[in-house]
């Protein structure tokens, strides 16, 4: 008797370490971008993923594939993901069009920079495509509001310059949402296409000879890798730069209002969650962004001779010195 209970409880630890073997859930992330550039946002999937009750160790393995601003990488780290193999992929960033050219079978969850339906990701938001779903930062509407801001701060201003990807899935309902704000508020628009670096130079060349009071920066990949020629060409234009991310104020823009990216990256571990538990991500709806901030930099505002309101400054989540 005392060997047959033995052998049932030596099976019942074997069963149960093949259930607590079976709970480890197995992430895999992808982006064209480097590390370094995505270090609080990965920091905020992993609070949330925290606060879902997975922990790294125990139940949790992340395995983080970046391509260090080489999006032709991207088919190769699925790949490897895949082999590993993963139990789920979250894609980031400029990643999420390509990996769902791929049709994986292992489901994915995203944020995405761009417009889920023009991108051809979903029917709408409510429904997405096969495989793939997560949350959009682009809230078109707010490219008005940043407008109303360079006038508060700028009453005279009659002329802004529009600096854009036209490759950027939405793009073309910031531009109508920026335009109509501009015909509210009485200014005039120039808008320059930048795809490349080169349509980029020839950008600045054209601004430099048709100089605007301010620049309006539409937030994409493109925008973070050249943000640092954008924020030295426009201080050199004496043009204040407004745009949607914080991370274009931290490099020198005057203000930014947008979605508050680390809240976006947090709420990801919900979808983490829902699917690993079973749910198809055809069946959850792609989120927009709900929280948002405002981040002003005094010390390019003192550079270019201009003063915030004080009635701005007490509504500024963030306020750079």
């Amino acid at each position: 008797m005392f060997l047959g209970a033995t052998l049932a409880l030596a099976a019942l630890r074997r069963e149960a370490g093949a259930q607590n073997k079976a709970k480890i859930a197995r992430i895999g992330w992808i982006t064209a971008q480097r590390a370094t550039s995505l270090t609080p946002y990965i920091a905020a999937l992993r609070k949330g993923l925290g606060e879902l009750g997975y922990t790294e160790g125990d139940n949790l393995v992340l395995v983080f594939r970046f391509g260090d601003d080489a999006i032709e990488r991207v088919p190769e780290m699925a790949a490897e993901l895949e082999r590993i193999p993963v139990d789920l992929i979250i894609a980031q960033g400029a990643a999420v069009p390509d990996i769902a050219k791929l049709q994986l079978k292992v489901p994915v969850v995203y944020v995405y920079s761009g417009d889920p339906v023009s991108a051809g990701l979903a029917d709408s938001l409510a429904r997405p495509r096969e495989n793939m779903t997560g949350l959009t930062f682009m809230a078109a509407e707010l490219n008005g509001k940043r407008l109303d801001l360079l006038r508060e701060i700028m009453p005279r201003i009659k002329k802004v310059a529009i600096v854009a990807n036209p490759e950027h899935p939405g793009v073309e309902f910031e531009r109508t949402y920026s335009e109509k704000s501009a015909l509210r508020l009485g200014l005039a628009i120039d808008y320059y296409p930048t795809r490349s670096t080169g349509e980029l130079t020839q950008a600045f060349a054209a601004m430099a000879a048709n100089p605007p009071q301010a620049i309006s920066l539409f937030a994409d990949g493109f925008a973070i890798q050249n943000r640092d020629r954008i924020m030295e060409f426009a201080m050199n234009q004496h043009a204040p730069v407004v745009s949607g991310w914080p991370i274009f104020a931290r490099s020198g823009a005057l203000c930014t209002y947008g979605p508050r990216l680390t809240e976006s990256y947090r709420r990801l571990a919900y979808y983490v969650d829902r699917v690993l538990k079973g749910a198809k991500p055809a069946d959850l709806p792609i989120e927009q962004p709900t929280q948002f901030e405002f981040v002003v930099n005094l010390q390019t505002a003192k550079k270019l001779g201009l003063s915030i309101p004080q009635s701005m400054l007490v509504r500024a989540d963030e306020i750079i010195q």
